[in-house]
């Protein structure tokens, strides 16, 4: 099928684009240094000394990515990831139409995952916009949740039907990394939501940062693991 060349393409792109985005800005931060003197110097509030924010949470993402030069970076491959998963969503949609002969039908995944790419795209373009408002502020990071919920969702209800119809399609696809993709979808949902009340109150600045990082990576690593369920098909 057509379809799963498509996501199998796709799945890779939204996978590495975006983490070697984040790490990249956490290398220019880390290592400011190098661009002293140069058109590129890092911003002051984009400088950091040596970390590994997965493990000692010592800067967040959005300190990492916000500013002149990371942005450069930052935006547009995030805005770029966002159109990259508008595409992978209608392909999945167009892909169980036809296993399920449920043709021109618009599934609530579809809703959901281009939600989250409408969010992740809000979200990259007023990142680093400065605005003196605490509403402003509110809004940042009801965008960022809503894109976390939104994706969530979308992943695991396309899990879902991809379970139900795991007999149809057992010949083209890898039934371990389906089990795979159900634990980490359920993993990101547990953490989630055990998290929360840590996350809405003041304090554990390192903490909240580690799991931004590594939360971040669990998502993505979901579009990882398609590119290994769908088999090559010719």
């Amino acid at each position: 099928m057509s379809e799963t060349t498509q996501i199998r393409k796709l799945s890779l792109w939204i996978f590495f684009l975006p983490l070697i985005a984040i790490n990249t800005c956490l290398f220019i931060s880390v290592n400011y240094h190098l661009f002293e003197n140069t058109i590129f110097q890092v911003n002051q509030i984009g400088r950091s000394g040596f970390t590994i924010p997965y493990l000692d949470g010592s800067v967040s993402i959005s300190r990492a990515s916000r500013t002149f030069p990371q942005y450069l970076i930052f935006k547009p491959s995030m805005i770029i990831t966002g159109l990259l998963l508008f595409y992978y969503w209608n392909y999945n949609n167009n892909l169980i139409c036809k296993l399920r002969n449920t043709q021109n039908f618009k599934y609530k995944f579809r809703l959901f995952g281009i939600l989250s790419a409408i969010f992740l795209i809000i979200h990259s373009i007023f990142l680093g916009v400065k605005f003196d408002i605490q509403l402003y502020k509110l809004f940042r990071r009801v965008v960022l949740l809503l894109f976390i919920i939104f994706e969530l969702i979308a992943q695991g209800i396309l899990v879902y039907y991809l379970y139900n119809i795991k007999g149809k399609i057992s010949e083209i696809t890898n039934k371990k990394v389906l089990i795979i993709k159900i634990c980490l979808v359920s993993i990101l949902v547990i953490v989630a939501l055990a998290s929360l009340p840590i996350l809405v109150t003041k304090g554990n600045t390192h903490f909240k940062h580690a799991l931004e990082w590594n939360y971040f990576v669990g998502v993505i690593t979901f579009y990882l693991l398609t590119f290994f369920f769908w088999r090559r098909t010719t």
